[in-house]
This record gives structure tokens, C-alpha cells and sequence, in this order.
């Protein structure tokens, strides 16, 4: 990318750009140069040595603009290798409108869909447990986190609770924790979504491989049978950078207003 470098950098040089930070400047630049082409997924920048160089600026100037990029995930640092474009992430979308599993949502777009398990046990629940699933203190919750994972990208990590009466055996789960609830006719037919927006912590970011403190979206979702009873109490992280979540809106009907 030696000769982008040069038109990109340069062009420092001549612009005041409304006398705006340098550091601001050259992290427009970047980013500009990222988004119109220039500079693709996996080219790699040059040192911070020599941007300071062509672009006539302090390397200190050059190090706070990469820094800001990398926080919003416009550029990944590798540990002995240098700074690069990130990967551009395709992203997802999911309707708000249906309940389905992870594995569904990714098999209907063709994706390769695996999981890295991080926790199956069964475990004395928390209070926030025993509240939403109606537990009491001397019953078991298991307890499902997993790193879900599509076309090799993790895209969420999503921690699941259930009674232990309901999934005795969290550890004999195949790939959909739904395909193993319907074999026992106690797979959720709805369930109540909260979406909020989170900044990822750094173990959260590091399983995402998302530079922490970037936007996620954090979900927590209780899950209900058809007579009414919750089966599943899940809270999540998705990557900010891949998901959509889309909803239907419609105008009531005469009547209609105030229906739940």
C-alpha cells in the first residue's frame, strides 16, 4: 500500500482542515482511505516511524489516531507484527419477530456454524436466577456458555440457564440447545428480549478477538413454554460490528390499541 500511503499522508501536509487536531486529521485519513478502497482488510499500515514521517507529524499524533481506530475496530494491532486494516465483517441480520436458535438463524444463510464451549455444569443459582426460574435455594441451575461461531468468525457468546430439572445433563448438549430441548417437548415457544447497548470487557473482547471497550450488544432473554411456565433464562454478547437485529412495526387496528 506504499504508494495510498504516500497520497494519503501527504495530503496532511496541505490541509487545515478547519484547524482540527492533527490527530483527528490523520485518523479521518485512515479511515477515509479505508472506506473508499485505498487500503483493504489485512494491508497493513507502516510504522508509526515512518507515517510521522510523511505525514510531517509527531509520532505521538500518529500513535493517539491509530489507538482511536483500533478502539472502533477500524484497525487491529498484532503483538510483533504491526497495525492492520481489520477484516470487514458481514453483517447479520435476525428478525426480532421469531424465535430461533443460533444454529437456525445461521444454517438458513448457509454460514458453517460451530461452537467453543465454555461452561456446562450444574451449578447452586444466583438470586437472579432463582427469581426468574422460579427456583429456590436448595435446587441446581445448569448453566450453557458458549462461544458461537459462524464462517470461523465469533460473532456471540451466549450464557444460558435452565433448571436442572429441566437439563440434568448440560454436558450431553449437541450443537443447538434447542434441538436437545424439543427432544424432551420443552423447547420455548416465545420469549421476551432486552437489548441494550454494552461496551465489551476485556475477556468478553478477547473471545469476540474485538479490541476492548468496543460497542456490543448485550441481550437478555427469558424464555416461556406454552402454558405460561419459563424455561430458559439466557444473557448474551453480541458483536457490535456484525449484528442487526431488525423488528416489523405496524399501525394498529381500529380496537386494537392497548392489546398486549
Amino acid at each position: 500500500m506504499s504508494e495510498a500511503a504516500d497520497q494519503i499522508f501527504a495530503t496532511l501536509k496541505q490541509s487545515s482542515q478547519s484547524g482540527a487536531p492533527l490527530y483527528l486529521q490523520l485518523r479521518k485519513s485512515i479511515e477515509d482511505a479505508v472506506n473508499r478502497g485505498l487500503i483493504g482488510p489485512g494491508d497493513a499500515l507502516p510504522s508509526e516511524r515512518d507515517i510521522a514521517s510523511k505525514a510531517d507529524i509527531s509520532r505521538v499524533t500518529v500513535r493517539k489516531a491509530v489507538q482511536d481506530l483500533v478502539k472502533g475496530g477500524i484497525l487491529v494491532q498484532r503483538h510483533g507484527s504491526g497495525t492492520f486494516v481489520a477484516p470487514r465483517m458481514e453483517r447479520v441480520e435476525q428478525s426480532l419477530s421469531r424465535l430461533t436458535s443460533f444454529t437456525e438463524d445461521m444454517a438458513r444463510r448457509g454460514m458453517a456454524v460451530r461452537s467453543a464451549w465454555l461452561d456446562r455444569g450444574l451449578y447452586a443459582p444466583s438470586p437472579d436466577e432463582m427469581m426468574v426460574l422460579g427456583l429456590s435455594s436448595n435446587e441446581l441451575v445448569a448453566r450453557v456458555a458458549r462461544l458461537r461461531i459462524a464462517n470461523d468468525t465469533p460473532l456471540a457468546i451466549e450464557r444460558a440457564a435452565l433448571s436442572a430439572s429441566v437439563l440434568p445433563d448440560p454436558a450431553g448438549i449437541g450443537s443447538s440447545l434447542y434441538a436437545a430441548l424439543e427432544t424432551t417437548g420443552l423447547r420455548p415457544v416465545r420469549a421476551v428480549q432486552r437489548i441494550s447497548a454494552a461496551n465489551l470487557g476485556g475477556d468478553d473482547a478477547r473471545l469476540l478477538e474485538v479490541p476492548p471497550g468496543i460497542a456490543g450488544l448485550h441481550i437478555e432473554r427469558i424464555s416461556y413454554l406454552a402454558s405460561g411456565k419459563v424455561i430458559e433464562f439466557t444473557r448474551s454478547i453480541y458483536r457490535g460490528d456484525a449484528y442487526d437485529f431488525v423488528a416489523e412495526l405496524r399501525l394498529s387496528g381500529p380496537g386494537e390499541e392497548g392489546r398486549p
